[in-house]
């Protein structure tokens, strides 16, 4: 990403550092924990999920613009916590950051991925923040940086957890009541369980609206090909990890003999993730969000390979107010080469977003920030209260 003639762009002198707890609504809580495993999904993880931890990210460039970039992360699936996020971005990924014009994004994101192996949600979460860096310096929306916005508002999917059937329908009737026109359902009990649920869910909400499962590592390479073929007959659009994380062979295994697209997520956090999984036709269907597979650069690349391979993207994740706002900028530019309605659900299931003006969500859509960079602004107040440890800043 080269930088326009007539900006004279500011260095990057400063990152600032702040981990956050967000606890979800307490009716968040309360359905998951009367869904499957306590969390209102197949995977088998121990702990309870009360809330969403963070990191949020300031660039603060020498004319005192601030780009913003967020992290957020699940043990369970990234992986990596709070402190490992900032303990990697002070003490080694820092120094291909400062200093560096941030029109400069692709060199700097080229430079952390030279440098240091892995740590993709932190690269991300550095290379967001110049996005975000960019447009505040230039007026322009970050989306301009992005290929230019192709629309002012994009569609949204919802999320319905694995609960009993009957709420399961309930909660989709009301999503789809509110203009919501793509589902994503969780599933995973059983084969029998997943039938019984995809059946009642189209029988009660017709034709029009689609579907899409998620399994969360549920099944075996052998079972997941019966259960998707199962519900194949409800027109499901994409089928998300059905097998292990840790089993790309399995993923193809269950492509190759099913006829709905899968797509990796707890699977994928990488550039060369989605090329292994792509060339073994593991996957029909490129996940992204700000984490995977880290950041604007790698998304913008993402997309385009999954494009020039004639296969879709879908966008989705439980962001903040800033995770968010990204997302949909590149939802926003990217939406002819995406293919699947996006789903955010950080704004329904976490109790604030930590910006001051929140962004738009009605009529099952979002609409995109207006203003400079990601058109938002940090509540500095809430900053404070869900911050979990002092700011962390480093500096040339």
């Amino acid at each position: 990403m080269s930088r326009p003639d007539h900006v004279d762009a500011p260095r990057i002198e400063r990152i600032e550092l702040v981990p956050l707890f967000v606890p979800f609504h307490d009716i968040v809580r309360e359905a998951m924990k009367a869904g499957s495993g306590g969390l209102g999904m197949a995977i088998p993880a121990e702990e309870a999920w009360e809330g969403g931890d963070f990191v949020i990210c300031k660039l603060v460039a020498e004319d005192g613009n601030i780009g913003l970039g967020e992290a957020f992360v699940w043990l369970p699936e990234t992986g990596v916590s709070p402190a490992q996020i900032i303990d990697s971005t002070e003490h080694a990924l820092s120094r291909y950051v400062l200093n560096e014009d941030p029109f400069r994004v692709d060199r700097i994101r080229d430079r952390m991925d030279a440098n240091v192996a892995r740590s993709e949600v932190a690269k991300g979460m550095l290379d967001m923040a110049c996005y975000d860096l960019m447009g505040r310096v230039s007026g322009h929306s970050s989306a301009h940086f992005m290929g230019g916005r192709t629309v002012d508002e994009i569609p949204l999917a919802a999320l319905v957890p694995l609960m009993d059937p009957k709420t399961m329908v309930d909660l989709a009737e009301d999503f789809h009541a509110a203009g919501v026109q793509t589902l994503r359902i969780k599933l995973g009990n059983s084969i029998e369980e997943d039938k019984l649920i995809m059946g009642s869910l189209r029988e009660a909400l017709g034709d029009g609206v689609r579907l899409r499962v998620d399994y969360n590592q549920a099944y075996t390479p052998e079972d997941a090909v019966l259960a998707i073929k199962a519900i194949e007959p409800f027109d499901v659009d994409v089928a998300e990890q059905p097998v292990s994380a840790t089993d790309p062979l399995g993923m193809a295994y269950v492509q190759k003999r099913v006829l709905t697209p899968l797509m990796a997520h707890e699977g994928c956090f990488s550039l060369s993730d989605i090329l292994v999984l792509i060339e073994l036709d593991a996957i029909r269907v490129v996940g992204i969000n700000a984490e995977r597979p880290g950041g604007v650069t790698h998304a913008l690349r993402a997309i385009d390979y999954a494009t020039q391979r004639g296969l879709a993207s879908l966008i989705h994740n439980q962001s903040l107010g800033v995770g968010s706002a990204m997302q949909i900028h590149l939802a926003a530019a990217k939406q002819d080469a995406l293919g699947h309605d996006t789903d955010l659900f950080g704004h329904i299931m976490m109790e604030d977003d930590v910006i001051t003006d929140p962004i738009d969500y009605s009529a099952g859509t979002a609409k995109v920030p207006s203003g400079p960079g990601w058109g938002i602004d940090l509540d500095e107040g809430a900053l404070d209260r869900y911050a979990t440890g002092p700011t962390v800043k480093v500096e040339v």
